[in-house]
């Protein structure tokens, strides 16, 4: 059953926004050095676990991610597949670009307060873009993409539940991590805030912004998928 319902070039305009505003929030949130999302943190902590620069556990976990995703669907996707991967280093270019330009702001030289301020508001505009670019569902990255196909196909809809199930994973990598070293890094205001409200922002972002903008997700029977 094909649930498709926006023009291509609505759905190109949500991805470019959702790419776009998604580095933007990112890297409000990096910048203000107040806690990262849970799967950033988990990054970060394989980081330092392993003393190697985090580009290579953003790299690693990601296309961990966009492989998951493939048996989640129960059938093989490259186009979705190498689209991720090319996502994600899109994504890495911007965020650095934005971060960068934050820090150069002098972010860092704010209180306490005003960087945990935001660092929350930097959660809510990245969960605002990754509500588009799930709606689009023509390339995302493979975090979020996790998040769709659990909603979708096993969650029956319900975003909360699907972002719960999605956070496991890093949850498990920073405790397990912090069981190992006995430290935590990237872990703060940002990433409690990250943690709770996630699923819910996003689910208020699908309803008020850009209502005219539908989850253009396909979905095929259990027995369909399962038989290919």
């Amino acid at each position: 059953m094909n649930l498709i319902k926006n023009t291509l070039k609505q759905r190109w305009t949500a991805l470019i926004l959702g790419l776009v505003i998604n580095a933007f929030g990112s890297g409000l949130t990096v910048a203000a050095n107040m806690g990262a999302s849970p799967w950033m943190a988990s990054e970060v902590n394989l980081s330092e676990w392993f003393k190697i620069g985090i580009g290579w556990p953003v790299f690693v976990v990601s296309c961990l991610a966009a492989v998951a995703n493939q048996f989640l669907l129960r059938r093989w996707e490259p186009r979705r597949f190498f689209g991720e991967i090319g996502f994600m280093f899109f994504v890495s270019f911007f965020v650095n670009f934005f971060t960068a330009m934050f820090y150069r702001m002098g972010i860092l030289k704010l209180s306490m307060f005003t960087r945990g301020f935001l660092a929350v508001a930097g959660v809510t505009i990245f969960c605002i873009a990754i509500s588009l670019y799930q709606r689009a569902n023509l390339v995302m990255h493979p975090n979020d993409d996790t998040t769709n196909i659990l909603r979708f196909m096993y969650c029956h809809g319900n975003v909360l539940h699907a972002q719960l199930l999605n956070f496991i994973p890093p949850v498990t990598i920073i405790v397990v991590s912090w069981i190992v070293t006995h430290n935590l890094f990237a872990i703060n205001l940002g990433t409690v805030f990250a943690l709770i409200f996630t699923g819910t922002i996003i689910n208020l972002t699908d309803r008020f912004i850009w209502p005219g903008l539908k989850h253009n997700f396909a979905v095929r029977p259990v027995e369909e998928a399962t038989n290919d």
